[in-house]
Order: C-alpha cells, then sequence, then structure tokens
C-alpha cells in the first residue's frame, strides 16, 4: 500500500457533505444527524412535525455545523417534494440520505385491517421509495451521492405479530438492490441497515417487558440489546468515503440474532 496515495487509507470524514436525516426528531434518526454532523456533514432534519427539532437543531449548530429543520411528513408526496427542495435550495447540493422514517405497530395478522396496512407501507415503503425518487433526481444531476435505507432484522427473521412490518422492511432491502443497479452508473450508492431491537421511544414498552427483553437477550451472542448510535456508527461508514466500494447491500446489526 502506498501511504501517499490519497485513495491508500480510508477516511471517515464528511466534512462539506450535506444530509438529509428523515424521521430525524427521535432514537436513530437523531442519533443519525448527531453522528453525521460529528463527522463534518451538515444536516437537513426531516420532520413531521416541524417544532420538534428545536434541541437537535441547536445540538448540530453547538458542533459548528448547519441544521435546516424541514416540515416532512413522508405519508404526504407534496412535503417531500417541498422539503427536499427547500434542502437542496438552502445547502446548493445533498450528498447522503438516510431514509429513517419508519413505524411498526404490532397486530396479529388476523386483525390487520387496510387502515393498518396502508399506514405501514405508506410509511415504511412507499415513503421510502418517493423519498428516494426526489433526492435520487438531484444526485443523478450531481453524479454523485449516498443513500442509506433503514431495514430490519424483521426483514429476515420473522416476528409474530409483525406480519406487515416484516414485509416492508424486507421489501426495503430488495429496493435498496434495486436502486443500486439501476443508479450505479450516476455513481450513487444505494445501501441499507437492518438493526435489531434498540432501545428508542419506540420500543421502549417492549424493552421494560422484563419476559420480552430477557427472550431477546437469549437470541442475541452478544447479549445486550443496541443503542441508535449502534446504527448511526454504521450509516456514517455508508455514507463515507470508506465505503465507496459498497452498493446495494444490507448491513446487518443485530448482535448475532441472524447468525444462529
Amino acid at each position: 500500500m502506498n501511504s501517499d496515495n490519497p485513495r491508500a487509507l480510508p477516511s471517515f470524514q464528511l466534512t462539506g457533505n450535506v444530509a438529509l436525516v428523515t424521521g430525524a426528531a427521535r432514537g436513530i434518526g437523531r442519533a443519525c444527524a448527531l453522528a453525521l454532523a460529528e463527522a463534518g456533514a451538515d444536516i437537513a432534519l426531516g420532520l413531521r412535525d416541524l417544532d420538534s427539532g428545536a434541541e437537535l437543531v441547536a445540538a448540530i449548530q453547538s458542533m459548528g455545523r448547519r441544521a435546516l429543520p424541514l416540515q416532512m411528513d413522508v405519508l404526504k408526496l407534496d412535503e417531500i417534494k417541498s422539503a427536499v427542495k427547500q434542502a437542496h435550495d438552502h445547502f446548493g447540493r445533498i450528498d447522503i440520505l438516510v431514509n429513517n422514517a419508519g413505524v411498526g405497530p404490532a397486530n396479529p395478522a388476523e386483525h390487520v385491517t387496510e387502515a393498518d396496512f396502508d399506514f405501514t407501507c405508506g410509511i415504511n415503503l412507499k415513503g421510502t421509495f418517493f423519498v428516494s425518487q426526489e433526492v435520487g433526481r438531484f444526485m443523478i444531476q450531481a453524479k454523485q451521492g449516498k443513500i442509506i435505507n433503514l431495514s430490519s432484522q424483521a426483514g429476515f427473521v420473522a416476528l409474530p405479530t409483525e406480519s406487515v412490518y416484516c414485509m416492508t422492511k424486507a421489501a426495503i432491502a430488495h429496493l435498496t438492490k434495486c436502486l443500486a443497479a439501476e443508479w450505479g452508473k450516476f455513481n450513487i450508492h444505494v445501501n441499507a441497515v437492518a438493526p435489531t431491537f434498540i432501545r428508542t421511544p419506540g420500543t421502549v414498552k417492549w424493552l421494560e417487558n422484563d419476559a420480552f427483553r430477557e427472550a431477546l437477550l437469549a437470541k442475541l451472542p452478544l447479549g445486550r440489546v443496541g443503542d441508535p448510535i449502534d446504527v448511526a456508527g454504521a450509516v456514517v461508514f455508508l455514507a463515507s468515503p470508506a465505503a465507496a466500494m459498497i452498493t446495494g447491500t444490507t448491513l446487518l446489526i443485530d448482535g448475532g440474532f441472524t447468525a444462529q
């Protein structure tokens, strides 16, 4: 290896990049926004409720990065279009997209209604596709970009009462391959991360159940529940120059759950 070659050593720095993170207000989205900012990126924050982003904006700005809160309910295509345009107009570019917005309401398959089905598919799958499409158009013009989708361990194993959620997360893993194959010619990398249960506001009710937590830990060789930063680290890697030859893959962040 020639250390004088700028490609000889991997770089995890994102200085000068702009990242858009959907569902950024809390949990994994918030951790990703902070981790990307720590790596040097300026951050556009996609928020279902614009007022929910004030503390996060301040935290990012305290790191010396720019932050732009955006009204962005991914169920609404007009808000997707408007938010992406605002981000691009404000920063002049979008280099990284993290499709984090998602829901996972538990419901036995025999009780799922059409409204339940449409809500979960609308946010998890339709939202991911149309945000990718809108940002992808700018990335195609720029002939570069990194898209990181949020799949899940649930896309690789069956989880009782989560049939619709599991289906959407499996679909995201395959959508990731499709977009990677189609947009690779534009130097756009499309990957996904697939976390296990992560300690977030959305999972706290499960993890506070002693029986559920113990059963989960028994399936995790690493013996602990994941934290949002465990996912954010992988997202920063996939967004960085160090992942320059990776596209179309889904990285499991599951503590070994699916290795057994």
